[in-house]
C-alpha cells in the first residue's frame, strides 16, 4: 500500500479545508514547494496535489507553483482540480506531472474519460468524492445523480486502473476513514483503491491495508502531527 501525503494549494499557499468547506481554512505554509520536499525527505513515494482553486473555477489555477514541485521532487505527483479537458491533461501532463485526477469532468463528460484514458491511460486517476454515498461534483459544492459504487463500475467499463475515493464527511476532520464504504468499493471493482478522507491515526493505516486498499491519501494528520508519516509508511509496506 503508498501512502500519498496531501498538499493542497490555494492562493499558492499549503492549506487544508475541513469537509472540502472553502470558508474553513487552515494555512500550513505559504511555500507548498518546501512543503512537498519534506514529505519526500520523510520517505514519501508519491505525491497528492490538489489545485483547490482550479476546482472550483474548472481551470487550473495553481500550476507553476504544482509544476515547480514536479520538477524539484524526485518522486512522481499527481495533480487534481480543474482538468476539464484533454487540452489541459496534455499541459499538466508536459509539466513534469506524472498522473491528473479527473473528478467533475469525469461525471460530466463520459466522452473525456474514453478520450484520457486512450490517449494517457495510466497517467489518469478518476476521483470519486462522496457525500453521503453519493457522487459529489465542483468542488464538492454540488451532488451528482451517481451513486459512487455505480459511478466506479461505470469508469471501470470505460478502463480506468485508479480510483482515488474520498469520503467528504471524514474529510480534514480526524475522525478515522469510512472503512465500511471502503471495503464496499474495494468488493465492487477490479481496479486500484486510494483511499482518502478521515486518515488520523496509524490504527487507520492498519486498517485500510487490511480493507484492501492500494493506497491511502494522509492531509490533516500529518501536518497536525497525529500521524508521523514515517511510520505510516512503515505499516503501509
Amino acid at each position: 500500500m503508498i501512502i500519498y501525503p496531501a498538499v493542497d494549494v490555494k492562493d499558492g499557499r499549503c492549506v487544508r479545508l475541513a469537509q472540502g468547506k472553502f470558508n474553513d481554512v487552515t494555512v500550513y505554509s505559504d511555500h507548498p514547494v518546501d512543503m512537498a520536499l519534506k514529505w519526500e525527505k520523510m520517505g514519501a513515494e508519491y505525491l497528492h496535489v490538489i489545485d483547490l482553486d482550479g476546482a472550483r473555477t474548472g481551470e487550473p489555477q495553481n500550476i507553476a507553483v504544482i509544476s515547480e514541485m514536479a520538477v524539484r521532487l524526485g518522486i512522481p505527483v499527481q495533480v487534481g482540480g480543474g482538468i476539464r479537458s484533454v487540452e489541459t491533461i496534455e499541459i499538466v501532463l508536459c509539466k513534469g506531472i506524472q498522473r491528473v485526477i479527473l473528478g467533475t469532468s469525469a461525471v460530466r463528460d463520459p466522452d473525456l474519460v474514453k478520450a484520457a484514458l486512450k490517449n494517457f491511460e495510466n497517467n489518469v486517476v478518476i476521483g470519486i468524492d462522496a457525500k453521503d454515498g453519493m457522487v459529489a461534483i465542483e468542488g464538492w459544492a454540488k451532488t451528482s445523480e451517481f451513486t459512487a459504487v455505480g459511478f466506479a463500475k461505470k469508469m471501470e467499463s470505460l478502463g480506468a486502473k485508479t480510483i482515488i475515493y474520498t469520503d467528504i464527511a471524514k474529510d480534514g476532520m480526524l475522525s478515522g476513514p469510512n472503512l465500511k464504504a471502503m471495503e464496499e468499493m474495494v468488493r465492487s471493482v477490479k481496479v486500484d483503491i486510494i483511499a482518502a478522507g478521515g486518515v488520523s491515526s496509524l490504527e487507520d493505516i492498519k486498517n485500510l491495508k487490511e480493507v484492501g486498499v492500494a493506497g491511502a491519501i494522509i492531509g490533516k494528520a500529518i501536518y497536525t502531527g497525529d500521524i508521523d508519516l514515517k511510520k505510516a509508511i512503515e505499516i503501509a509496506k
